[in-house]
């Protein structure tokens, strides 16, 4: 007989549900694209780490002549 004189059935439960519902679905978005982000910065360290790898990351400034070495007197403890 509610209805009859224009009065709204209670939908708060069911409101709450579904702003809880879209809540859960966006934090799983996002810690879903955070896992993507952090995947493809990884790979990207892997492939910057292959073509500047090597050689070369052991060459130290110190040097004039890198090939050359470290003179005794640049060695710490010396």
């Amino acid at each position: 007989m509610g209805s009859m004189f224009g009065s709204k059935p209670d939908t708060s439960a069911a409101e709450a549900q579904i702003a809880e519902t879209r809540a859960e679905t966006k934090r799983l978005k996002e810690q879903q694209l955070a896992a993507k982000r952090e995947s493809g910065e990884m790979d990207s360290a892997r492939r910057l780490a292959r073509v500047r790898g090597g050689k070369r990351g052991l060459l130290s400034p110190l040097r004039g002549d890198a090939e050359m070495g470290i003179e005794e007197e640049d060695t710490l403890g010396a």
